[in-house]
């Protein structure tokens, strides 16, 4: 009797895993771990089944018209979602359902006109929201609301004529750093609701490319934006317009000729919130550095809320570093300040009252400690001490006296008789001058060994002599 699967079955099965594949990845479509492009594939309505592991969703450059109720239902790991360039007018009621995981959401390129409360309800991890070149006339007031996560939003291109400023509030959007609706056909703005933005909403809000009427309200406000240097009226200088007296064909450029303007009293317009730019601060990596947030709202009793290059954003309840606290006071305390801590530190004071708001800046610098001092001086002074106490023991220590690196003794001298006792007197006379003698004994024993070769050639010859004597 055989044993092991008959192959048969085997191969059944193995078909039925291939055609789940191919009914979950469309054919138009490819398809990869967590990736599935459709991309310019002549799609006029979504494919009937889509990968349910997919993270990432691509249906741009198609002729997509609509979505309905539940059109990404089966996605729920879904975080980045492309639908530029195609046909949408319109998003169904809970289109996005079940969808919470969504992160980035294009939607560029379609033909959208009104922008539904009810469109990007349940995004709250929305952190991208791409809606330029559409033709928007109108965004419904609570239409961000929920959008809790949201960093960047883009409107431009668009035809809208009235933006709700009103409905962007610190406490609802803690991360909005970035609102773009340059390129519209704004005229007047609620100027004291863009006042009231918070900071990080106003650096970065691009209204360049617009129709706006000439007022002082409206100069005041971008007047204290260029003082405090945004990037979004510097970048766009000669694209920042307004219409004196409503019009279009007396258009100046308000931030490169401001004559128009000498009557108006900016300094008296002077809103909250006011940034506050500090002097840099530097420290030593391991210091205790304190950031206060003495605002103009000291007076009042503000929730604060920091800014930080490495930490992202720090409130009384998200701290789950031990090294960081935050006081009632805003106050901002890092116990022992690491390299990377460096960057800009913003803090934000809100006025939940008043529905007012400023916020403070402060450049740290935390440098590494300095390495030890070295004293050359002293160094070199020691080095020269010990150089001379080496020259001295080269030149007046007495060699080795023990047996194995004893000098070996010359020959014994022998006297031998010469009719002419002066010829050899210099080197075999026992009888030498003593001011000879104490001239040899005093050099050093480095020039001794010239002397014993002195010697020993002295009683060579004085041997050869003694032999021909004989």
């Amino acid at each position: 009797m055989t044993s092991g699967l008959h192959p048969g079955p085997v191969l059944v099965l193995l078909w039925a895993l291939l055609r789940g594949s191919d009914e979950t990845c469309p054919s138009m479509c490819l398809c990869t771990s967590d990736t599935v492009s459709c991309a310019s594939s002549g799609l006029s309505k979504l494919p009937r089944s889509l990968p349910s592991s997919a993270m990432a969703l691509d249906l741009s450059f198609n002729h997509l018209s609509w979505l309905t109720h539940g059109s990404f239902n089966g996605m729920p790991r879904l975080e980045a979602l492309r639908m530029s360039h195609n046909q949408v007018a319109t998003l169904g009621q809970g289109v996005f359902q079940n969808t919470s995981s969504l992160r980035h959401l294009d939607l560029s390129s379609n033909k959208l006109h009104v922008v539904e409360q009810h469109y990007f309800k349940g995004l709250w991890r929305l952190e991208e929201l791409l809606l330029f070149n559409n033709k928007i006339t109108q965004v419904e007031g609570d239409t961000l609301n929920g959008l809790s996560s949201l960093k960047k939003v883009y409107f431009s291109l668009n035809q809208i004529t009235d933006f709700p400023f009103f409905s962007i509030r610190e406490h609802r959007h803690p991360f909005l750093t970035m609102l773009d609706l340059s390129s519209n056909r704004l005229t007047t703005l609620p100027w004291e609701d863009v006042k009231s933005l918070p900071g990080m909403v106003q650096k970065g809000l691009f209204l360049h490319n617009n129709s706006l009427v000439c007022e002082c309200s409206m100069y005041s406000v971008f007047w204290h934006w260029e003082r405090r240097g945004y990037d979004s009226l510097s970048d766009f200088m000669d694209d920042h317009t307004c219409m004196i007296h409503g019009d279009a064909r007396s258009s100046i450029r308000f931030l490169r000729h401001s004559r128009f303007f000498q009557n108006c009293s900016v300094e008296k317009t002077v809103a909250m919130p006011m940034t506050v730019l500090l002097s840099s601060v530097v420290v030593t990596e391991g210091e205790r550095v304190s950031l206060d947030c003495q605002t103009s709202l000291s007076n009042a009793t503000p929730s604060f809320t920091w800014l930080s290059p490495s930490q992202g954003y720090i409130t009384p309840t998200s701290i789950n570093d031990t090294l960081i606290s935050l006081f009632a006071n805003g106050t901002l305390e890092i116990s022992a300040a690491k390299v990377n801590d460096s960057g800009l530190y913003v803090c934000t004071a809100v006025d939940l009252k008043r529905m007012l708001n400023a916020t403070r800046e402060v450049n740290v610098t935390v440098a590494q400690p300095p390495p030890e001092s070295f004293n050359t001086g002293y160094t070199t002074l020691l080095g020269c001490a010990v150089s001379l106490v080496l020259i001295l023991m080269y030149l007046y220590l007495t060699p080795c006296q023990c047996g194995c690196c004893k000098q070996p003794q010359p020959p014994p001298v022998v006297r031998i008789p010469t009719n002419d006792s002066s010829t050899f007197t210099s080197i075999f006379s026992p009888s030498v001058d003593h001011e000879e003698r104490t001239k040899f004994q005093d050099r050093h024993v480095a020039f001794m060994e010239p002397v014993l070769e002195e010697e020993q050639n002295g009683f060579l010859k004085a041997s050869e002599a003694q032999s021909v004597m004989q």
